[in-house]
């Protein structure tokens, strides 16, 4: 059984406790990076924790870069899809799906996917990876696009820039402090780190995203990072919310034994 642990953690040094509306929960997972096994983990875990919690309006939210780096990019797209069919499940565009999207019509673009994950994506969808391995860029390219099913595709494209809930916005990359919420530039939206990440000041809402990696979750005031390398560390890092209960769900991988529990945040 989980053990459940809940924890308030402060706020900004004046003012309340951001908060989730009543009657809702929401679970958002951070950068998975084509961990199938540590996605299906965390997918048992979060289901298990909502299962053991009062009934409410869940929502699950993914922060993007689901793919690229690690092995099963398409099984984890594939898992995504089958698991947004059995409750609600919202998704934001990483800059890795960005960068696919973008390859598909440009060499430029498919040649800086390839270099920081994107081979691995590739793979992932190729029955005959042999053809990847003696095929030129343009090549390539073309065996990415018959590969990659078009259900796929336009599942990637449906990807949101932001969601907001209550009290927080969830984001992949980081929002640009100096903009108005309601006028951030999406390149911000999924590439931003400074001046995003050492901002002293409030954004308004509490801003949960990915994107960064740290060795565990970056919990500020003023944002939560959940990005903990998953492809490289293999721990995969979810957050769950409700009113003002805070708490960590990780899926992690030792040794080949993947396993899921959850924690505190400090």
């Amino acid at each position: 059984m989980l053990n459940r642990l809940r924890t308030l953690f402060g706020p900004a040094p004046s003012g309340p406790l951001p908060a989730i509306p009543p009657g809702e929960r929401v679970y958002a997972v951070g950068d998975i990076h084509g961990r199938l096994d540590l996605f299906e983990a965390a997918i048992a875990a979060i289901e298990a924790d909502d299962a053991a919690c009062r009934p409410a309006q869940t929502t699950v939210i993914l922060l993007g870069d689901l793919i690229d780096r690690g092995p099963d990019s398409a099984g984890v797209i594939a898992a995504a899809r089958a698991w947004g069919e059995r409750r609600a499940v919202r998704i934001l565009l990483g800059n890795h799906e960005e960068m696919l999207l973008r390859a598909l019509d440009s060499d430029e673009v498919m040649r800086h996917f390839l270099r920081f994950g994107g081979r691995e994506t590739v793979l992932s969808y190729l029955a005959e990876p042999d053809l990847y391995h003696r095929a030129e860029l343009a090549e390539a390219r073309a065996l990415m696009e018959a590969a990659i099913p078009a259900d796929d595709l336009e599942f990637i494209r449906s990807f949101e820039d932001t969601i907001a809930v209550g009290d927080y916005l969830f984001v992949h990359a980081g929002i640009d402090p100096e903009t108005p919420l309601d006028a951030q530039r999406t390149g911000d939206l999924r590439w931003i780190r400074e001046p995003f990440l050492s901002h002293p000041g409030s954004f308004g809402p509490v801003v949960v995203h990915g994107h960064t990696i740290t060795d565990k979750p970056h919990i500020r005031h003023n944002r939560i990072g959940l990005d903990t390398g998953a492809y490289r560390s293999g721990r995969l890092t979810a957050l769950g919310l409700q009113g003002t209960a805070r708490w960590l769900i990780e899926a992690q991988d030792l040794d080949g034994i993947i396993s899921a529990s959850t924690r505190d945040l400090a």
